[in-house]
């Protein structure tokens, strides 16, 4: 395993993490024994990033990797995040309201059973507070020393610059792959500028740059994905022939296409959390750190995944503009 720093200020951390959302009823049928071995083999492993929030199974999640680190929790950066609700009548919101801060932390410190939380970030930034005043209550919490390090989720660069004049922040995480490269023009150079770290959620594209989806009859009835654009019948079928060039180059390095699209993040200094609850896939994953992509594979990537190729868009309408994407 290769280890890398948080921008200019936060933690070092395993370039290859570990992100536990699809352990709590998004991708199908969860399975806690599994998750927590698959924790466990992730620490063996050398991986020190793992990544879950309050709103992935609605507290399940943390109260899962809690139980999992519960005799490991120096072994890790832990993060975990905040702001995404589900109100009664499960629509979503979003909530970075100064008051919400505080009370939303020591709910998920409590699921987690720890004392600090490493790398706390916004889930999503809430358009009615201004950044200023959410992360002026995020830094009382590292005053607190219940926080280590403070990250936002899917900021843009304005966002970046107005909160970073608050106070340090370690990370951005936000949906970042082959098939998502629209935050290259702007927001990636704004974290390299403010040297701030750039977390990669999402980097196997949930699961299509792995190659094993090459149907949708393989996803089951509940699995979230048969919602998202990208997935729905006539852009799956567009998006099928981007995987040809990704086959093609991972047959030539006799490696996986997951081990590619992870590859072709860590050499742009990207630290990508590829989400399982398998070891098998797990270990899969962390081969890619292995793996050394040459200049003509790069730019075979970059020309058959340029920015707009993936058909149809990361998430609904309805999500988009709720969350300011």
């Amino acid at each position: 395993m290769r280890y890398q720093q948080f921008g200019t200020s936060g933690p070092l951390v395993s370039v290859i993490g570990l992100g536990c959302m699809g352990m709590s009823r998004i991708y199908g049928e969860p399975d806690d024994a599994e998750s927590i071995a698959t924790i466990h083999r992730a620490l063996e492993l050398g991986i020190t990033h793992i990544d879950t929030a309050d709103m992935y199974g609605n507290g399940h999640n943390e109260e899962l990797v809690g139980r999992a680190l519960a005799d490991r929790r120096d072994k890790v950066v832990l993060a975990t995040k905040f702001g995404n609700i589900r109100f009664p009548d499960g629509t979503m919101g979003v909530n970075g309201r100064p008051e919400y801060v505080a009370p939303a932390c020591e709910a998920s410190l409590r699921r987690l059973k720890v004392d600090t939380i490493d790398l706390y970030y916004l889930h999503r930034v809430d358009p009615s507070v201004p950044i200023e005043d959410t992360v002026g209550a995020m830094a009382r919490l590292v005053e607190q020393g219940k926080v280590g390090y403070l990250g936002l989720s899917e900021a843009g660069p304005k966002t970046l610059r107005r909160a970073q004049a608050v106070h340090p922040i370690a990370a951005l995480q936000s949906e970042y792959s082959l098939w998502s490269r629209d935050l290259e023009g702007d927001v990636v150079p704004a974290c390299r500028e403010l040297g701030i770290g750039f977390v990669a959620y999402g980097p196997l594209g949930r699961g299509f740059l792995a190659g094993k989806i090459r149907q949708l009859a393989s996803l089951s009835p509940d699995d979230r994905r048969r919602h998202l654009p990208r997935y729905e019948e006539e852009n799956f079928t567009k998006n099928l022939r981007l995987l040809e060039v990704l086959d093609s180059i991972a047959a030539g390095l006799s490696c996986t296409p997951a081990q590619v699209a992870l590859a072709w993040l860590l050499a742009r200094g990207i630290l990508p959390i590829p989400g399982t609850k398998r070891r098998v896939y797990l270990e899969e994953n962390v081969r890619s750190v292995e793996i050394a992509l040459g200049r003509e594979a790069i730019e075979r990537l970059d020309r058959a995944f340029a920015p707009g190729a993936a058909s149809g868009e990361r998430y609904t309408p309805e999500v988009m503009k709720r969350t300011g994407l």
